[in-house]
């Protein structure tokens, strides 16, 4: 198993072309993105079917080219976008990599930490009028 532990991890928002292989990718980096393709971030790509995305490293000595084609469905990436690039989590980027909605995730657990501090909101009002009931 590969572990990689990147500084920033780079989420292209456009389509990108799945024939570019390693130099066409860091071209793209550098050209489009204006970012250093030899920093410690990785750069992750997709097809237009979204069903194909390819991750670019720089492992201290050479590039890594990780690909990976979905078999079912498609990668969900956010739809509404305002730049060429945008960053995520690694927590983010797994879920990304099994086919699975940030923006939905990330709706939810906002939904789910509002439920959870009206809900502690409560019981101190609750725990507050029993202390002082008659």
């Amino acid at each position: 198993m590969i572990v990689i532990r990147p500084s920033e991890i780079y989420i292209s928002s456009a389509n990108v072309d799945m024939r570019k292989s390693i130099d066409g990718l860091a071209s793209l980096v550098q050209q489009r993105f204006r970012l250093d393709p030899f920093s410690d971030a990785l750069f992750v790509f997709h097809n237009r079917h979204c069903d194909k995305i390819k991750m670019l490293y720089w492992d201290r000595d050479g590039f890594c080219l990780l690909y990976k084609r979905i078999e079912k469905g498609k990668f969900h990436f956010p739809k509404y976008l305002s730049g060429d690039i945008y960053t995520v989590s690694e927590q983010e980027l797994s879920w990304l990599l099994h086919g699975l909605h940030i923006e939905e995730i990330k709706h939810y657990e906002s939904l789910k930490s509002a439920e959870y501090s009206t809900e502690k909101q409560h019981k101190k009002v609750d725990s507050f009028s029993l202390r002082n009931a008659p």
